[in-house]
């Protein structure tokens, strides 16, 4: 018995030093100064690879239902305003140039936009409509899931998950037959790690979002407008912050007005995008 708790003990040990090796920043802080450490256990390779499958079957989906738009204004459209926001995400990190860009327009009513592993970006129709989306409120949201992707993540909240399921098969060991242990850490690491990084993560998009759309030429006040818009549109006001996985409408608005001073200069030094410009 004591030999098995000895092993034990080392096991847990080497999964801590594992956990503690893991750690890594994906990229430059920017103007903005995201400078977070991140956990990063999992394959960048692997998330990359499946998050591709996964976005390549969403499309072979829209596609059956004959909601997959590949052609006219609104795709044109999309189409130019990323064609702006990639070149700057070099100025936070210098792979981005071989990554495999994708971009899917899906015609459905969802207040919905992202960008998968890998700069795989999906948009739907109902963000754009609902909201009445100017350009400049297109590039923040845009702007915003890319930085998803430069950040990783979608690869983080897996090295997590990854991570958790480690540190619960060494406690189920300790705990022996006793399963209240396993259950009580299971809750602790929901609201510990969990929860708090996603909000994180949603504020650290924010911010790069806002300077990737100001080095392109994009009015950042966008970001602003258009988070007035969804709280108009969703009436999420009331959602209590401490248990939900997302900052506040309120709150990202004030996070996002703090930073204006130090995208401004950013902006006025960009060239501009031309209105009438075609691709």
């Amino acid at each position: 018995m004591q030999g098995s708790h000895l092993s034990i003990r080392i096991l847990w040990i080497l999964a801590v030093s594992a956990l503690l090796s893991a750690c890594a920043n994906t990229t430059r802080p920017g103007a903005v100064g995201v400078n977070r450490s991140q956990f990063m256990m999992a394959s960048s390779e692997d998330v990359n690879r499946l998050s591709a499958a996964s976005y390549t079957e969403q499309n072979q989906k829209a596609k059956e239902k004959n909601i997959l738009v590949t052609s006219g204004p609104t795709y044109d459209r999309l189409k130019f305003i990323a064609n702006r926001l990639i070149p700057q995400t070099e100025a936070f990190r210098d792979d981005t140039r071989q990554w495999d860009w994708r971009l899917t327009l899906i015609d459905a009513p969802i207040l919905n936009a992202s960008c998968a592993p890998g700069g795989k970006i999906t948009f739907y129709t109902g963000i754009i409509e609902q909201l009445n989306l100017n350009d400049d409120e297109i590039a923040a949201i845009m702007g915003h899931e890319i930085a998803h992707a430069l950040r990783e993540h979608g690869r983080e909240r897996v090295s997590q998950a990854t991570a958790q399921n480690i540190l619960v098969n060494i406690a189920m060991a300790l705990a022996g037959p006793y399963g209240s242990a396993v259950s009580a850490a299971n809750q602790v690491a929901q609201y510990a790690i969990v929860l708090p990084n996603s909000r994180e993560n949603e504020s650290e998009a924010d911010a790069i979002g806002l300077e990737l759309a100001a080095r392109a030429g994009y009015n950042p006040v966008g970001a602003i407008s258009v988070w007035q818009k969804m709280l108009k549109a969703t009436n999420d006001k009331s959602t209590p912050e401490f248990l939900s996985t997302h900052p506040s409408g309120e709150t990202r608005i004030e996070q996002l007005t703090a930073l204006m001073p130090s995208v401004e200069p950013l902006y006025k030094a960009a060239p501009k995008p031309s209105p009438t410009k075609k691709l």
